[in-house]
């Protein structure tokens, strides 16, 4: 294109200078005079160059315009020139000389056919997939508008569009530098780049990539899709393919005779999956990958599990046993959710390859976010910066991929500094429907990849019956991924040979669909006929590969006769080596003390409340703050947020890494934390002091997320999979926004172990507190955390050994609502201690950040000392139980109004107050024995939240058990509401007056019945 750009400029200016030369009218150019065969002979400085030009321009426009022997003269000297040459001559050596005896007319209508032609080719690079054979039923276009756009050659006619016509097809014309289809050859014939702009972009492949606002990654697309025969195949990758198409195939027709009337979400009808994801395994292999995470839906999900991660055949099968009984381990799941981890030799590569297929709920996509998390972390703990070493497969519905929002928040993590897993090859599963859903009623965009643009990540549609376009899309995908390191889409148009579930009639909703698919020839014959044909595999061959198959699956399906217990743990995607037990158990049931020595507590300390570089300007209030620090350390006592930096300096000291992640955590929503110092003076010059404690301590990662709860709480989740000794935390920025991330709660943190066996140790951090602020910054709804708790309410438990080990180890999750920074402190540290993982919910504190009385001394935090469940009344009250006449139980910031109240009511002796610190499980032991301690006294719950949220129908009924139901437990507290806080601030207050007053009316509940 820059050759004729230059040339436009020279043919332009000359053209006017030539009119005014020769006048209007008189004829300077005759294509025909006279020449001999001589000519042919002659370099070109032998003649006029301007009669050279004359020539050559003749010849671009028709070669017969020109003598023969002119025409061989213009062939052998383009053969001759490479393409490097070319760029250097510019204009060529052919047009030495300015233009001057050329008409104007003709020298305009030369340059605009050239730049027409260019438009021409970009045209197709832009919009060729629009047009591309794409459904392999032929029924409809894979974009749901069917947009045919007016600027690609679908019809002779739309040459005009152009200002070209028929006549123009045999033409040569030069091609431009953005493009690939002339291979060795700088110039081409219209006709055929018309045929070969088709063949790269309107075939069986359909290419996005023009939005790429990067030149070079949009040139090697073009590389890769325009070269002439650049899609070869061996004889022997044929063969592979096949072989792997036969598994793919076979698998599900074993199913389908042997379990016809069970729900599998077999691949029938994009059988193509199996052979693409081993493809993008053995490219990936080859430069270096040594573990690929995936995640999937379910469909399909048994035949990836079977032939591409390995899982013994007779493992899946017995799945389907209804006489099979499952091991104690929890409640397990469905056979197209489970997950698993299995390492390997790649045949193709001969190197070692780890494979791990996530666990996945039926909620879809809600994995991506998850599987992410995981490879980031395996990437950090590899030291793998740049994605060389560890990578990402994710699988996807069309429906889903293009209806669910967190598709489109994982996107946006791809690029982020602490979240990016350098590249992500996303496989899109494209039935052409949902459940029952038509595309055109389930979303307002032309592909369901349309995500995906956000982040400049290339799409490649491909018809999945041609698996041979199906294997060099997935080629190309994995070296894209190897070579910039970005996410790329594949789009498998398929479709889908039954209903939902094999037990689904799609006939109900899609019949012409589903008439053709009933027609439609498997692919596997279709591929095997091919490559019989050709000659690279015979009958017989094929044959034999399909009976070698077969009889893998009966012999497995024999084997698979004589398991009589399910394991789930043999399905773990994420097991951790050498933390548990051969049979997967914690190696002790007790925990260390948590306290630290004075030492440790000051030294880091120390570094909390100073600046570890030279010459670093901070803000005056930042450096107030600090001063802050240094204060309380010399008094030997810390706030919330010096407790939290000794627990993660602590950890770190000991080798853990400690990851905190979520919005605007760097500085603290409340800006107590400052965990990160920016340098006033120099621009993104900043500093980590928790990096700068001891010279081999673990690395501390403090990251803001993007505005993202579902997305960002499934990545930390995946990450905290990857290793128990790190501790990961995910701060909301108010608690009451993580029910937008409640699907990562309820399908992964509160159910994960027991559905899949896997422990995940992840801590949230859900500010929390009634502080007047309104229905959306108060309340982070303990009382849905608590009723997803499994202890059961109405027993006793009965342990041998220590109780509270035994309590956490039965557990499903642990949630504690710390009023001391000490106690933070310790439930942190305890998080890593324990011998086991169980995820920790933490409702923390947002005036208590600042509370002078919200303080603790070391003597809380130093050797010995360890987590208290509940902090007893510690004042006039448990030296005279007996004079006590109420216990008020309660959790969290209430304590310091009650105690306030207490005090200026001179009640101190009279009324004892209890902390509850852990929530659940339910400390039944330490309940027992305050219970037991004030025998004679009133029991109340008190709480800041309404009657109906909050804690109180979690710990009623558990108080009553400790009591055997012979006593009550009265309620103190806000009434009933449907929002959790009011937006008043007046009525804020009244309602604290209220139940304050309550709480220390000793008569309150005098005559009612229990």
């Amino acid at each position: 294109m820059s050759q004729f750009r230059s040339l436009a400029g020279v043919l332009r200016g000359s053209g006017l200078w030539m009119l005014g030369r020769n006048g209007p009218g008189r004829p300077v150019f005759n294509p025909r005079r006279g020449c001999s065969s001589r000519v042919a002979q002659l370099s070109p400085s032998a003649l006029s160059s301007s009669y050279v030009e004359e020539m050559y321009y003749a010849w671009l426009e028709d070669p017969k315009n020109v003598h023969e022997s002119w025409d061989a003269y213009f062939r052998n000297a383009q053969a001759s020139s490479s393409v490097g040459e070319a760029e250097e001559r510019r204009p060529s050596m052919l047009l030495q000389g300015r233009a001057m005896s050329q008409t104007p007319a003709m020298s305009q209508k030369v340059v605009e056919d050239h730049l027409a032609v260019h438009n021409l080719i970009r045209a197709y690079q832009i919009r060729g997939h629009h047009v591309a054979q794409l459904d392999p039923l032929g029924i409809l276009t894979a974009d749901i508008d069917s947009f045919v756009p007016s600027d690609l050659i679908t019809t002779i006619d739309k040459l005009g569009f152009y200002g070209l016509d028929e006549s123009d097809l045999d033409k040569t014309f030069q091609l431009p530098s953005t493009t690939f289809i002339g291979g060795q050859e700088t110039t081409l014939p219209l006709r055929e780049i018309i045929h070969r702009l088709e063949t790269s972009y309107c075939g069986h492949i359909g290419v996005e990539f023009m939005f790429i606002n990067n030149v070079e990654q949009c040139q090697w697309i073009r590389q890769k899709f325009e070269t002439p025969g650049i899609m070869k195949f061996t004889d022997r990758e044929k063969r592979t393919l096949l072989a792997r198409l036969v598994r793919s195939t076979r698998f599900e027709d074993f199913l389908a005779r042997k379990w016809s009337s069970e729900k599998r979400f077999g691949l029938e009808g994009c059988e193509v999956l199996i052979p693409a994801l081993k493809m993008i395994i053995d490219r990936s292999s080859a430069a270096g990958i040594e573990s690929v995470i995936m995640g999937m839906p379910h469909r399909g999900r048994l035949n990836v599990l079977a032939n591409v991660v390995r899982k013994d055949l007779d493992q899946i099968f017995c799945q389907f046993d209804p006489k099979l009984e499952a091991a104690d381990e929890g409640s397990g799941d469905v056979k197209y959710h489970l997950g698993m981890y299995h390492e390997r030799i790649n045949r193709e590569t001969d190197k070692n390859i780890t494979l791990s297929l996530m666990a996945n709920p039926s909620h879809l996509e809600a994995v991506d976010p998850v599987v992410q998390g995981k490879t980031k972390a395996e990437q950090f703990y590899r030291g793998d910066t740049e994605g060389k070493k560890v990578m990402s497969i994710l699988m996807h519905g069309d429906a889903a991929f293009a209806g669910q929002g967190v598709v489109y928040e994982t996107f946006h993590l791809s690029e982020l500094p602490s979240y990016t897993t350098l590249g992500t090859i996303h496989v899109v599963v494209n039935n052409q429907i949902g459940f029952t859903t038509d595309p055109r009623m389930a979303r307002s965009s032309p592909y369901p990849t349309d995500v995906a643009r956000v982040v400049n990540a290339p799409i490649f549609h491909v018809n999945a019956d041609d698996p041979e376009a199906v294997m060099y899309v997935c080629r190309v995908a994995a070296e894209w991924r190897s070579t910039f390191n970005k996410d790329v889409v594949i789009d498998l148009v398929c479709y889908r040979r039954f209903g939902h579930n094999e037990m689904d009639e799609p006939m109900f909703t899609q019949p012409l669909m589903h008439k053709q698919i009933r027609k439609q020839e498997h692919v596997l014959k279709k591929y095997a006929d091919k490559l019989i044909s050709e000659g690279v595999v015979t009958l017989q061959e094929f044959e034999e590969e399909v009976a070698k198959y077969d009889k893998i699956c009966e012999e497995a399906y024999t084997a698979s006769k004589d398991e009589k217990i399910l394991h789930i743990r043999h399905w773990l995607d994420s097991p951790w080596p050498n933390f548990f037990t051969v049979e997967g158990e914690p190696k002790c049931m007790s925990y260390p003390p948590t306290g630290l020595t004075d030492e440790v507590l000051k030294h880091i300390g120390e570094a909390a409340s100073s600046v570890p570089l030279q010459d670093f300007s901070i803000h005056s209030g930042v450096s107030r703050i600090l001063r802050g620090r240094a204060d309380m350390l010399s008094k030997r006592t810390v706030d919330w947020a010096l407790g939290e930096y000794m627990a993660f300096g602590s950890l770190l000291k000991d080798g853990i890494h400690v990851r905190l992640s979520g919005q605007d955590v760097e500085r603290g929503t409340f800006s107590h934390r400052h965990h990160v110092l920016h340098d006033q003076e120099v621009d993104k010059r900043f500093c980590v002091p928790l990096n700068h404690l001891w010279p081999d301590q673990a690395p501390y990662t403090v990251c803001n997320s993007s505005l993202s709860e579902y997305g960002v709480l499934g990545f930390e989740l995946g990450f905290a999979m990857a290793s128990p000794n790190a501790l990961v935390c995910w701060e909301a920025q108010f608690g009451d926004f993580h029910n937008t991330a409640q699907c990562i709660i309820d399908q992964f943190i509160s159910s994960g172990q027991a559905k899949w066996v896997r422990n995940n140790g992840i801590v949230l951090l859900l500010p929390h507190g009634m502080e007047g602020m309104g229905p959306e910054h108060s309340s982070a709804r303990p009382e849905r955390f608590l009723q997803m708790s499994k202890d059961d309410p109405d027993r006793y438990p009965e342990f041998t050994g220590d109780f509270e080990v035994q309590q956490l180890y039965d557990c499903n999750w642990i949630v504690v609502n710390c009023s001391t920074p000490a106690n933070y402190f310790h439930v942190l540290r305890r998080q890593i201690l324990l011998p086991f993982r169980k995820p920790l919910i933490i409702f923390t504190p947002k005036s208590l950040l600042r509370l002078p009385e919200a303080r603790s001394s070391f003597d809380e935090m130093t050797t010995g000392t360890k987590f208290r469940r509940i902090i007893p009344d510690e004042g006039p009250s448990s030296k005279n139980p007996g004079k006590v006449k109420r216990v008020i139980f309660c959790t969290g910031k209430v304590y310091y109004e009650l105690a306030k109240e207490r005090k200026q009511l001179k009640l101190e002796d009279t009324v004892a107050i209890v902390r509850l610190e852990q929530i659940s499980p339910f400390p039944f032991d330490l309940i027992k024995a305050e219970v037991e301690l004030y025998a004679n006294a009133e029991l109340v719950w008190c709480q800041e939240e309404h009657k109906n949220m909050g804690y109180y129908d979690y710990v009623r009924p558990r108080f009553l058990t400790v009591l055997s139901n012979k006593k009550p437990v009265w309620y103190v507290g806000r009434d009933p509401a449907a929002a959790p806080a009011t937006g008043n601030k007046f009525t804020h207050l009244a309602e604290l007056k209220r139940f304050m007053d309550t709480a220390f009316h000793l008569n309150a509940f005098e005559g009612r019945s229990f």
